[in-house]
């Protein structure tokens, strides 16, 4: 087994852990829980086999799911956003940019990176919040709790980033 394999397993654990027991219990204004897990999906190599990286995307979820008692909507809303990830990142960047063995977010360009984790985190909180609530009627919530959580999550996750990855 190969370090990398150890490294992605630490983030694994290390993200539940720090979602289950510290962010799942930050809630700014009674509403705004940021959702530091969604690192996962972002920080996952390219290089990796799409089949095993939407499964493990989909075992964080439900992890997540398991430890706040909430019905697989995690699991499905990081399910989502792991087989966009590709794509968007294809329609952001240039083949050049892009190179699979090589690549990691620190290395995009300020705006990109910020348009990369602002449309997860979105669509993410979207699918999230959509199911958590599930009716036309708490429409106005929903987007309340999306922009508010989205926006908090976002700033994290890209000091995060930021922070955590290794320099160009």
């Amino acid at each position: 087994m190969n370090n990398n394999l150890f490294k992605i397993l630490f983030q694994f654990i290390g993200l539940i852990l720090l979602q289950v027991i510290v962010f799942d219990n930050v809630h700014l204004f009674g509403y705004v829980n940021p959702y530091i897990y969604i690192a996962w999906v972002l920080l996952y190599p390219l290089k990796s086999e799409r089949g095993l990286f939407l499964f493990l995307s989909f075992l964080l979820g439900l992890c997540i799911d398991f430890f706040s008692n909430s019905g697989g909507i995690n699991a499905a809303s990081l399910l989502l956003i792991a087989y966009l990830r590709l794509p968007l990142l294809t329609s952001l960047l240039r083949k050049v940019d892009l190179d699979f063995l090589l690549f990691h977010v620190s290395s995009m360009p300020f705006v990109k990176l910020l348009t990369y984790i602002s449309i997860l985190v979105f669509s993410h909180h979207i699918v999230l919040f959509s199911l958590e609530y599930f009716s036309f009627s708490n429409i106005g919530i929903i987007v309340k709790h999306t922009f508010l959580s989205g926006i908090f999550t976002i700033v994290l996750l890209f000091i995060s980033i930021q922070l955590f990855s290794p320099r160009k």
